[in-house]
C-alpha cells in the first residue's frame, strides 16, 4: 500500500466509510488503530527487531504473566515453578490441555524451541541481551522444562513475563512472522500492517473464550488522525496527551484511564558518533534541561515525574535517586572543556508518531539555548520512523514503555544489545548488570543496580527528562480496561456493552 492509499484509508475511516474485512456487523468487535511505525515491515514474530508490537498480548502467551496489584508474576502457560538455592536452575511445570491456533498441543519441546530460538544471532533479536545467560533449556518430560543459567538471576521470573518472550510452536520460526500462530486469546485472520489487521476470538483458549468476537487494527500513522478517529467513534481506545483530555470530557462516550508505568519519551545521542562520543558533551547536553519545566510545557502540570536520565522509574524497587537540577553554567563549562567554548550545533530528528515527540524536541531546543546549544529540529514521517530514523541518525527522539530494571538496563544499555540505542559500550556497566543478577540479597542487588543508574547519568547518551503519565481514553462501549498499561489488560475478559 502506498502512502497515498494509506492516507485515503485513514480518511475513509474518519468519514465512517471504511469497511473492515471478515467481520459481520452483528459481531462484537474491539476497534483499534496502529501507528505504522515499522513502515509496513511490522512482523508478527514476538522476538523480531521490527515488531507489530500491538499483537503479542493478543495472539501469544508467556510462561508467567504480570498481575495488577501483585509484585510477583503469576501462572500463564506454566502453572508452577521452582529454583535451586543459587537461582541458576529453574524448573517449570506446564499447563495441560493448551492448544495453538492451528490445533496442535503445547508441550515442553515448544518451550525449548522458543527459548533456544531467542539466542540465535541471525535473528538479531533485542530480547537476546535479556536472556543470553541461558545456558540450556531441556524437556524433563512432556510437560516439564528445566532452564539452566550460566549466571544466577534472582529476578528471572520478572524477565520471563515480558510479552516478547512468548511461546510459539516447535519448528514454526520460518512462518511465524506472517502467521502469528500462538496460544493467545485471539488468532490472526487478516494480516495487513499497512491496512487493516483482523483478529478473531480463539474458541479454545486455555483461560476461556474471549467475551468479544474479534479485534481490528487499522493503520493510522498520524497522531492527530488517531485522536480524531477516537472522537468520531471509529476506534475504541487510544493513548492521548493530557492536553487533549478536554476533547473527551463527555462521560457518556469516553472513559479517561490515567496511569504511569515508568514509560518515557527522550532524546538519545549516539555515543559512537562525534561529538557525542565525548562524555563531557553528552552530559552538557543533558544537564542544560529544566526537567520540572519540561513536564509542564510538554505534558502539563500533572503530566509526569522527574527522571534524571534514569530508565528505572520510581515505581521500580531498584530505582535510584539522582540529583539532576538544571545547570546551565555547568553545561557551558563541560562544552568548553570538550573544545566548544562558543557552544555547539546539533540536529534532533523526531516525528509526529506519538503525541509528545515533536513537542519534546521543541522544548529541548528552547531550554538549552542559554547554554550555547543550538538545535535544529528535523521532523520526519511517522511511518517507518523506528526503521529509518531511530538508531540511524545521530540524535533522535525515542519512546519506551515501562520495563523492570533488569529488562530495561540490559535491553537498552548492555554493550551487546541490538537495541542499545545510544551505542553506549561500557565494560563497567556490563559488569554491574552481571553482578546484580548474581546477587541473591535484595538490598545488595539494589545497591548494584543503583551504581549502574548513576553511571548512566554521568556517562550515558540518554536524556530522559520525565516519566510520562499516560491517558488511555476508552469508549464507554468497552468494559474491563484497568488504569494500567497493556500487559496488565486481560483482553479475553474485556467486553462490549452497547
Amino acid at each position: 500500500m502506498t502512502h497515498g492509499t494509506l492516507f485515503k484509508s485513514a480518511m475513509l475511516l474518519l468519514a465512517g466509510s471504511l469497511i473492515l474485512p471478515s467481520m459481520a456487523s452483528a459481531e462484537t468487535i474491539i476497534r483499534r488503530a496502529s501507528d505504522l511505525s515499522g513502515g509496513g515491515s511490522e512482523s508478527l514474530d514476538p522476538i523480531t527487531p521490527t515488531p507489530f508490537y500491538y499483537m503479542n498480548e493478543f495472539i501469544y502467551d508467556t510462561l508467567v504473566q504480570p498481575e495488577l496489584g501483585n509484585p510477583e508474576p503469576v501462572p500463564a502457560l506454566a502453572v508452577s515453578w521452582s529454583s535451586n538455592d543459587a537461582a541458576t536452575e529453574w524448573t517449570f511445570k506446564l499447563r495441560e490441555g493448551v492448544t495453538f491456533h492451528d490445533g496442535s498441543t503445547l508441550d515442553a519441546q515448544d518451550v525449548v524451541y522458543s527459548l533456544d530460538r531467542i539466542k540465535d544471532p541471525a535473528l538479531e533479536s533485542p530480547v537476546t541481551s535479556m536472556l543470553e545467560y541461558i545456558e540450556s533449556v531441556t524437556a524433563v518430560d512432556p510437560m516439564t522444562v528445566k532452564i539452566k543459567l550460566s549466571a544466577a538471576n534472582a529476578d528471572f521470573l520478572t524477565v520471563l513475563q515480558d510479552d516478547r518472550i512468548s511461546i510459539i510452536g516447535e519448528g514454526s520460526g520460518d512462518t511465524i512472522a506472517t502467521t502469528g500462530i500462538g496460544t493467545g486469546p485471539f488468532k490472526i485472520t487478516t494480516y495487513d500492517p499497512e491496512g487493516t489487521t483482523v483478529l478473531a476470538a480463539f474458541e479454545e483458549h486455555w483461560d476461556g473464550r474471549p467475551k468479544v468476537d474479534g479485534v481490528t487494527f487499522v493503520a493510522i500513522p498520524d497522531t492527530s488522525a488517531r485522536v480524531q478517529a477516537l472522537q468520531a467513534g471509529q476506534i475504541d481506545m487510544e493513548s492521548v496527551a493530557i492536553e487533549h483530555a478536554g476533547l473527551f470530557a463527555d462521560k457518556s462516550k469516553f472513559q479517561i484511564l490515567p496511569y504511569n508505568d515508568g514509560g518515557w519519551n527522550g532524546i538519545i545521542f549516539r555515543t559512537d558518533t562525534p561529538p557525542f562520543d565525548d562524555a563531557r558533551v553528552r552530559k552538557a547536553l543533558r544537564i542544560a534541561v529544566d526537567r520540572e519545566e519540561m513536564i509542564k510545557l510538554i505534558a502539563g502540570p500533572d503530566g509526569g515525574q522527574v527522571a534524571c536520565d534514569n530508565p528505572v522509574w520510581q515505581g521500580d524497587p531498584y530505582h535510584a535517586e539522582i540529583d539532576c537540577r538544571q545547570d546551565i553554567e555547568g553545561a557551558k563549562k563541560l562544552l568548553a572543556e570538550a573544545g566548544y567554548p562558543d557552544g555547539i550545533d546539533i540536529e534532533v530528528f523526531t516525528s509526529d508518531l506519538e503525541p509528545a515527540m515533536v513537542r519534546y524536541a521543541e522544548v529541548y531546543q528552547q531550554q538549552v539555548a542559554a547554554a550555547g546549544i543550538r538545535v535544529t529540529i528535523r521532523i520526519t514521517p511517522g511511518d517507518g520512523y523506528w526503521n529509518d530514523v531511530w538508531m540511524v541518525e545521530p540524535v533522535t527522539v525515542t519512546s519506551w514503555s515501562g520495563r523492570p530494571a533488569d529488562i530495561i538496563l540490559n535491553e537498552a544499555y548492555r554493550s551487546t544489545s541490538s537495541w542499545n540505542e545510544t551505542y553506549y559500550k561500557s565494560e563497567e556497566l556490563d559488569a554491574l548488570l552481571d553482578a546484580a543478577r548474581a546477587e541473591r540479597d535484595f538490598e545488595k542487588r539494589k545497591e548494584i543496580f543503583g551504581k549502574a543508574q548513576r553511571l548512566l547519568f554521568e556517562e550515558g547518551g540518554s536524556l530522559i527528562a520525565f516519566y510520562t503519565n499516560v491517558l488511555n481514553v476508552v469508549s464507554t462501549r468497552i468494559k474491563g480496561i484497568p488504569e494500567a498499561n497493556s500487559p496488565f489488560i486481560r483482553w479475553h475478559h474485556v467486553e462490549i456493552v452497547e
